[in-house]
C-alpha cells in the first residue's frame, strides 16, 4: 500500500479543521484548544499543534492529511508537520481580506521546506462577498501553473476536488520521477 502525506495550511479560522473533518474517514485527531477573548468574535477554539485525518482512495493508496495550526505563536509546528510532505494546501479564508497577506507568507514558508506540489484553495464560496478564485490569484500574485480552486470546507465533494487535483499533481510528479 502507498500512503500519500498532504498537509493542510493556512491562516488562524480558514477552515483547516473543518476542511479534515468533512473528509475524513476516520474520527479526526484534533488539538482544539479555548482561545482567547480577543480571539473569541471569530471563533472559540484553536488547533495548537495539529489535525489528522485519513482517507483511502483505493486498496492501494491511503491519504493522510495533517492540519496545522493557522496562528504564528504555534507555526513551529509548521516544519515539523511538513517533514515527508508530498504536497500540500493552502486553505484561505476568501472573505476575510485582511488575511491574505499572511496567506501568502504561509505559502512562500512551506515553499522552501520542500519543493512539492501545492494548490490554493478559496474556501467560503459560497459566501456572497467572497473574493473569487481569479481574483485571489492576482491578489496573492500565485504564478499560472498553480491551480487556485473554489472550495466549500464543510461540502464533501469541494474538499474531495481539491484534494483530488493535488494527488494528480503529486503522482505526476512521482511518475516523471520513475522515468528518470
Amino acid at each position: 500500500m502507498q500512503t500519500v502525506k498532504m498537509v493542510v495550511t493556512g491562516p488562524f479560522s480558514a477552515g483547516k479543521t473543518q476542511f479534515i473533518q468533512t473528509i475524513s474517514e476516520i474520527d479526526v485527531v484534533a488539538t482544539e484548544r479555548k482561545i482567547s477573548r480577543a480571539e473569541e468574535r471569530i471563533k472559540d477554539q484553536t488547533t495548537v499543534a495539529m489535525d489528522f485525518g485519513r482517507i483511502s482512495i483505493d486498496d492501494d493508496l491511503v491519504l493522510y492529511l495533517f492540519g496545522t495550526p493557522g496562528q504564528r505563536r504555534f507555526d513551529f509546528m509548521w516544519e515539523i508537520l511538513s517533514e515527508g510532505m508530498l504536497g500540500f494546501v493552502v486553505l484561505l479564508d476568501s472573505v476575510r481580506s485582511e488575511t491574505f497577506r499572511e496567506a501568502r507568507g504561509i505559502l512562500n514558508t512551506f515553499q522552501s521546506y520542500a519543493p512539492v506540489p501545492y494548490i490554493v484553495a478559496a474556501n467560503k464560496q459560497d459566501l456572497m462577498d467572497a473574493w473569487t478564485p481569479d481574483d485571489l490569484r492576482i491578489a496573492l500574485r500565485i504564478p499560472a501553473n498553480v491551480k487556485v480552486l473554489p472550495c466549500v470546507s464543510t461540502d464533501r465533494e469541494s474538499v474531495k476536488q481539491v484534494l483530488l487535483e493535488l494527488l494528480y499533481s503529486i503522482l505526476e510528479i512521482m511518475d516523471q520521477a520513475d522515468i528518470d
